[in-house]
């Protein structure tokens, strides 16, 4: 077993993120590696997660190829071997590349967070408690936390590179894209919810959230970019758990967002970098989670085949 938290490939680097590192590949083309570099509360922590980067790009892979045929993405190939052979200048990081990397077309990417909830949790309770709405749109008073929110709800974001993304209304949208593009994502996004939850359903999963990202290619086309339909993008909890009233249990950073909030209670934290050091059994847990969450929307183990 082995982690990466950071790598240097012989290509352009296009930016780099919390998580992944983007790189020009040609030809209209980017390279996406993904670390298994990890943040909560906005603070990437010193430790990594073991097997993360797999998990988000091949989880990724999996969704862009089940769902293809709902809205077109960017994805191109997440096989290591493929990868190679077009570009072969990264013949000698193989090792470093494998299970971990994407090659997807090169957009533009619109500065929205395409966010859709199925269930009141998280910052969309938290908004709901305080002045009874979500993204401004009112909802019923007798709303209680993980209550399934029929149909299910657009709630867009701006995109933050830094700090904390801000919920706004779906007008606030039209205002910076205009009319026709904001109604394009907000479709695009609802189909994607929806065919990923009955995917996810079949499963033992409920998705209660998730959100999604676009971008525009050299010709104009919406494509869908980034990752989807992960722990990192979602919110995953077990059918069989679900109990509306309470907190879920979820299939992501969880047992690490648990450990960092009990240390703020605690005031050994302040929330701010440098983030605390991590106990190992923290570090296991996460990774399991994440595991666990691949294997079961899959239907196979991290690197093995379909069941």
């Amino acid at each position: 077993m082995s982690v990466q938290t950071a790598a240097r490939f012989p290509l352009p680097l296009v930016r780099r993120g919390k998580v992944r590192e983007v790189y020009d590949a040609g030809s209209e083309r980017v390279l996406l590696v993904t670390s298994d570099r990890i943040s909560a509360f906005d603070v990437v922590m010193a430790e990594a997660i073991p097997y993360k980067g797999e998990v988000l790009t091949q989880l990724s892979a999996f969704w862009f190829e089940t769902l293809r045929d709902t809205v077109p993405s960017h994805y191109i190939t997440a096989d290591t071997d493929a990868i190679v052979d077009r570009l072969p200048a990264l013949e000698p990081y193989r090792h470093q590349l494998a299970g971990r990397s994407m090659l997807a077309r090169r957009t533009t990417p619109i500065p929205f967070e395409c966010v859709v909830r199925g269930y009141l949790a998280g910052s969309a309770w938290a908004e709901y408690r305080e002045s009874g709405t979500l993204a401004g749109q009112p909802l019923p008073e007798y709303l209680v936390e993980s209550h399934a929110l029929d149909p299910p709800l657009f709630s867009p974001a701006t995109k933050a590179e830094t700090g904390h993304d801000e919920n706004i209304t779906f007008a606030t949208m039209v205002e910076a894209l205009g009319t026709d593009r904001a109604q394009a994502l907000r479709d695009a996004s609802l189909a994607l919810y929806q065919a990923g939850q009955r995917r996810a359903a079949d499963r033992g999963i409920i998705i209660a959230d998730t959100k999604f990202e676009f971008g525009v290619d050299e010709e104009g086309r919406m494509l869908l970019i980034d990752e989807l339909l992960t722990p990192d993008s979602s919110r995953f909890w077990p059918a069989s758990d679900y109990r509306p009233g309470l907190r879920q249990p979820s299939f992501d950073k969880q047992p690490l967002r648990d450990y960092l909030a009990d240390l703020k209670r605690a005031e050994k934290w302040d929330g701010e970098a440098p983030p605390p050091r991590l106990p190992p059994e923290v570090v296991e847990a996460t990774s399991a989670r994440y595991l666990d969450a691949f294997e079961r929307l899959t239907g196979r183990p991290l690197g093995g085949e379909p069941a």
